[in-house]
């Protein structure tokens, strides 16, 4: 059977697109838990050996489980190539790393995963690149922090864990007119709600580990934008070693096949307990773009087409009430990650207490009793009784 690049439908694109990198006559394609390639000459080891990103050399160079994978989420993304890593944080570094040196000053938004914050705060000025953090909600902040020497504006959007937006078009323009890449988290959105190359955005990231992977049984990360640019990070990840499995690579590309389907649930589901959490007497704030009381709502109808499985949402009286409300919980898991198919929900401020203090979590609007959910693929209906009987206990 043959392929077709060019199906309209995601999930169609999505089981049927990399079809053609099966070697084998096997339905479901192999794992290539192999670390080494055989060549039929030394000549042709020696060629091989000094490509960029080859399939079959070394499993620290690609994989043609990688080679799977990489080409059905470049097609999601529309990029021209992309890169697996072995986390999500190997994938930020990456993107980041291969664009910067000593000298260099970079743009980013202040509400960002605390991961890559602790990258561009405590670990690039050793390095001699200085970042400036910036609210993410205001384009004209952007433009002023921008200097001569500006290499990258760094983004994330909706942002964890507050759903705040940035406006990418906007963002984009001021960047291109002054040759600044720009690199975008897109892991809350998932290419099934948020396209941000056909926006502008020269690089996007993902935790693959989260919604694409979406079964809480991987980790992985994956860059996606221009075949230079993914040539550089990997020139980059082969130093720095950042190696996605060939067995976690079968299981995102598992995970990737069932994509639309699932974030269409988690879209669902989503929607639905933020409505009823706003309605809560007992809910302070909500946090969904989904939601026409969220400020930026119209933006998030602008540049998204879902509004994600994520949310957080805050309750009245302090940490003792949000300890009390979570112990009364039946069907969320009280855990990090998200995206997976069953709900999961944290405390943001006891979960970053390691990497900012409190006066920090105060600044970026992360108070004591704020929750973050990832709503799963539960019965939206049991997930809202089972909400409803923890805040009585409020």
């Amino acid at each position: 059977m043959g392929h077709d690049d060019n199906w309209e439908g995601l999930q169609t694109r999505v089981i049927h697109g990399a079809s053609g990198l099966n070697k084998t006559h096997a339905l479901s394609a192999p794992i290539w838990q192999t670390t080494s390639f055989v060549a039929d000459s030394p000549e042709a080891y020696a060629e091989i050996a000094a490509s960029s990103h080859p399939s079959e050399f070394y499993t620290r160079y690609g994989n043609p489980t990688h080679e799977r994978v990489e080409q059905t989420l470049a097609m999601l993304e529309g990029g021209e190539a992309a890169l697996v890593t072995g986390s999500g944080m190997g994938a930020i570094t990456l993107a980041v790393m291969s664009q910067i040196k000593s000298g260099d000053h970079v743009v980013a938004q202040s509400d960002l995963y605390a991961g890559a914050r602790a990258l561009l705060r405590d670990f690039v000025p050793r390095w001699g690149i200085e970042t400036t953090f910036v609210d993410q909600t205001k384009t004209e902040e952007f433009e002023a922090a921008i200097r001569p020497n500006t290499r990258l504006i760094y983004l994330e959007s909706p942002s964890n864990p507050l759903l705040r937006l940035t406006g990418l078009k906007a963002v984009t323009t001021l960047a291109k007119a002054r040759n600044i890449k720009t690199v975008i988290d897109n892991t809350f959105a998932t290419p099934v709600n948020q396209r941000p190359l056909q926006l502008g955005v020269d690089v996007v990231i993902h935790s693959a580990t989260k919604y694409l992977g979406g079964h809480h049984d991987l980790t992985a990360g994956v860059v996606v934008s221009s075949a230079s640019f993914i040539n550089q990070a990997w020139s980059l990840g082969v130093v720095f070693g950042s190696v996605l499995s060939p067995f976690d690579a079968w299981l995102l590309m598992r995970g990737i096949r069932t994509l639309g389907v699932r974030v269409e649930r988690h879209n669902q589901n989503a929607m639905a307990v933020a409505q009823f959490l706003e309605t809560h007497p007992k809910v302070s704030r909500v946090n969904y773009p989904g939601l026409e009381s969220h400020p930026q709502h119209q933006l998030a109808r602008q540049q998204m087409s879902g509004f994600t499985g994520m949310l957080s949402f805050e309750i009245d009286g302090g940490a003792e009430a949000a300890e009390r409300f979570v112990s009364r919980l039946k069907l969320p898991t009280y855990t990090g990650s998200l995206g997976g198919v069953e709900t999961l929900i944290v405390r943001p401020a006891a979960m970053w207490s390691h990497q900012l203090t409190p006066e920090q979590r105060r600044a970026t609007g992360i108070g004591e009793a704020l929750f973050r959910l990832s709503v799963g693929l539960e019965d939206e209906r049991d997930l809202i009784k089972d909400f409803e009987q923890a805040l009585e206990a409020v």
